[in-house]
């Protein structure tokens, strides 16, 4: 007979938003038994995350601080008629940090890595092997939903380690890079100096489609670091990703798609209507998990339910400035628009991406000479859902 397993919360992915809740969780409930259960061997997968230091609230930094790998005083950004240094402090999180903290942080029991999943309920996990997890409550964390049920563009995206025969001469991160052969969309290519002789190059798309051709992109990267004057000894680490940017959609049908369980991350729509990233809202997931009176599957669906619906309620403002970037503003000038956005003040644009952009801040991005069409931007806005 299969063997059954107790614990008071069964976490199920063991990514970015599944990993920071264990930790949470961890820290401040240790008499919490808690699984953390993912198909792959590694909690984090392969990916790079990176933040800005105003996306975190100062009472949650202590969930990132032992994550933290790199960090800058100033990024900057370039386009073809603006070049800015922002003094904004810059983050990276590398997910073999998260591996090996995860790991230190949580007992050894309590990680079931490189274990499937076969089904999920509010209050139980099976695995594939037929073990059966009986929690008290269950969340899950694995990845997006159905997204049919959103409109989507697409941020998509291939980056690589390149590790340089000379040191560079670039010691701020370039977020945006757009000046850059506009294709397949708004496309702008992002660097990190991970240390003197080894820059980390993305090559990004803001594109209709989420098809993505990883050997181009890997060849436009190498071809970007020559322009740039750096002389690529070796490519290190790769990883990819397509991202969702959310036009519009029926979020009540995206919860629904993966059943009556407690959800976190992509699973939850918990990430930028705009930018697709999940990790401050990761952050504040785990926090509020962290201190939840009543772990119990239902208590936990119903609290992160509403946490995500409140959240799709209040980003409507970025849904519509995306229509405005895939349907009223052609391919190849999507990058005005984002031109005319690092224009402005260093505290609106992080305010943008923390999510809490303000009301004054939504009359500023509005109001202006408009970067697209005004017609075509009205009619995209007015077909939106």
């Amino acid at each position: 007979m299969a063997a059954t397993e107790h614990c008071d919360l069964a976490i199920v992915g063991a990514g970015l938003a599944g990993g920071l809740i264990a930790l949470a969780v961890q820290a401040r409930r240790p008499g919490i038994a808690i699984r953390l259960i993912d198909a792959a061997p590694v909690v984090g997968g392969n990916h790079r995350w990176s933040f800005f230091a105003d996306d975190i609230a100062a009472a949650d930094r202590w969930i990132v601080a032992p994550l933290v790998t790199q960090g800058w005083a100033a990024h900057d950004v370039a386009f073809p008629g603006h070049h800015r240094r922002i003094a904004k402090p810059y983050f990276s999180i590398e997910s073999e940090r998260l591996d090996a903290v995860v790991r230190r942080a949580v007992p050894a029991e309590a990680l079931m890595l490189g274990r499937p999943v076969a089904e999920t309920s509010a209050t139980g996990v099976t695995l594939a092997d037929g073990t059966r997890i009986a929690a008290t409550g269950v969340i899950d964390a694995r990845g997006p939903g159905d997204l049919s049920a959103l409109e989507c563009g697409w941020q998509k995206f291939v980056g690589r380690e390149l590790r340089l025969s000379a040191p560079h001469d670039a010691p701020d991160p370039r977020i945006m890079d757009a000046t850059v052969a506009q294709i397949d969309g708004y496309r702008f290519v992002y660097c990190l100096p991970l240390a003197a002789d080894r820059m980390f190059v993305e090559d990004t798309y803001y594109s209709d489609t989420p098809d993505l051709d990883r050997p181009a992109l890997a060849n436009r990267i190498h071809a970007y670091a020559a322009t740039r004057g750096w002389q690529v000894a070796q490519a290190a680490n790769e990883e990819e990703g397509v991202l969702p940017v959310v036009i519009g959609g029926d979020f009540d049908r995206y919860w629904a798609s993966t059943g009556a369980v407690a959800k976190a991350g992509m699973r939850a729509g918990m990430f930028h209507p705009t930018t697709g990233y999940s990790l401050p809202d990761a952050v504040r997931t785990a926090a509020t998990i962290a201190a939840a009176p009543d772990l119990s599957g239902p208590a936990l669906h119903e609290a992160t339910r509403a946490i995500a619906a409140r959240h799709w309620r209040a980003r409507g403002f970025y849904r519509m400035l995306d229509t405005m970037l895939f349907r009223a503003a052609e391919p190849a000038e999507r990058y005005r628009i984002l031109e005319r956005f690092y224009r402005l003040s260093p505290g609106l644009i992080g305010r943008f991406y923390a999510g809490d952009t303000t009301m004054s801040d939504k009359a500023r991005l509005l109001l202006g000479k408009p970067p697209v069409p005004i017609g075509r931007a009205i009619r995209a806005i007015g077909g939106a859902r």
